[in-house]
């Protein structure tokens, strides 16, 4: 394989030994390789494997990766997360399609937030109740949010949630969608009265809170945070690789994630997670019309303004547009994007080698959610992907 450094050398490879057919190296990096680990080393990888001819996916792991940073394990879900019994996250999962929770009894946390895009939505911000039950591209409506729908995936890690972090609990954000006037623009405790006045839902109430079996805006946020926290990804080539399938990754692969991280990208795109706590200004072009201050909402604090949350970009190739505004289309322009914010100088073909690094190696959807056919009220679960009728 040839390097996976860029090819105006800002940084070096040193092979420093070989071991039962796996090449050991050293990644030096030079002072202007800004975020990439010194003194990091591992084995090769590739499309070829190692020397053994490991199978991406198949049999025990035999070798170290090579990483443009230290090796860290994904996180473990938290105790709430995993301590919750199977009747609270399957009653949050009808709760989370069931358009009962809004005012216009077609709307629901699904129709923008959909396992067919990636979690969101596929259009550029949220367009929430009096628009029908279709979802996904081409819906349109009266009430329009002013930001992009984020996806759902890995949320049990977060410590602060939404773009301008003022969530700091599943449990908190569930319920801001009724209050919202542009989403569900439903009163919790009318939503509590729809609820108790069906009886699948008072039975599944009690069943998945024993010790307290009432219909409650407690436990209405409670389950469906329960069945939010289900949505992690973690299984997608990159995990392999870094487990030790070397064949996970083809050359390509590799290089793409260091220039990842030469480039900074990893410095707020931290890895396993591939997001972080950091808000910051990234310069997106405004959309006409919409006045929004970021961070600053949240915190009152000036300096805040146009600070945004860092969004994770695993499975980001399926949650286009980008950004808080969705303001721009593809991910090679948002790559694209972010590398002119850094001041260092780049190429086409390292636009692509990054891109195709979060497209292909960070792709992992098999946990997003489970879209039931029917839900207890009786209502059209919204209409997205094969959902729909005519596909």
């Amino acid at each position: 394989m040839g390097p996976v450094c860029p090819k105006d050398s800002r940084c070096t490879l040193r092979y420093t030994a070989q071991v039962g057919g796996v090449l050991l190296l050293t990644l030096a990096a030079l002072a202007s390789c800004g975020g990439v680990s010194e003194g990091v080393s591992g084995s090769m990888g590739g499309a070829s494997g190692a020397g053994g001819g490991v199978d991406g996916f198949g049999g025990e792991p035999i070798a170290s990766p090579s990483l443009p940073w230290a090796l860290t394990e994904f996180p473990g879900l938290p105790d709430i997360a995993t301590e919750v019994p199977a009747s609270r996250v399957a009653l949050g999962n009808l709760l989370f399609f069931d358009p009962v929770l809004s005012i216009d009894g077609e709307t629901a946390c699904g129709t923008c937030h959909s396992e067919f895009w990636g979690m969101s939505d596929g259009i550029p911000v949220g367009v929430g109740h009096g628009a029908g039950p279709a979802a996904g591209p081409g819906r349109n409506g009266p009430n329009v949010s002013r930001r992009n729908s984020l996806a759902l995936f890995n949320l049990a890690f977060r410590e602060t949630l939404l773009w301008d972090g003022r969530s700091g609990s599943l449990e908190d954000q569930a319920i801001l969608p009724l209050l919202s006037e542009v989403e569900l623009n439903l009163d919790p405790d009318t939503a509590i009265e729809r609820l108790t006045a069906i009886p699948e839902y008072v039975d599944l109430f009690a069943a998945a809170f024993p010790e307290d079996p009432r219909v409650t805006v407690d436990n209405l946020a409670a389950a469906i945070a329960a069945f939010e926290r289900t949505f992690v990804s973690d299984r997608s080539i990159y995990d392999a690789y870094v487990r030790g399938h070397l064949g996970a990754f083809d050359d390509e692969l590799v290089e793409g994630m260091f220039l990842f991280a030469q480039m900074g990208c990893s410095d707020c795109h931290a890895p396993p997670l591939f997001e972080s706590e950091v808000f910051a200004d990234r310069n997106v072009p405004d959309v006409d019309g919409v006045e929004d201050e970021g961070l600053a909402e949240a915190t009152g604090l000036p300096e805040d303004i146009g600070k945004f949350r860092t969004p994770s970009l695993r499975n980001a190739i399926v949650t286009e547009p980008y950004f808080h505004n969705g303001a721009v289309e593809s991910l090679s322009d948002a790559v694209e994007h972010e590398l002119e914010r850094s001041g260092m100088p780049f190429t086409d073909d390292e636009v692509r080698l990054i891109e195709r690094f979060i497209s292909k190696g960070l792709r992992d959807e098999s946990r997003a959610s489970s879209r039931p056919l029917s839900v207890p009220s009786g209502l059209q679960v919204p209409l997205d992907g094969q959902q729909f009728p005519f596909l």
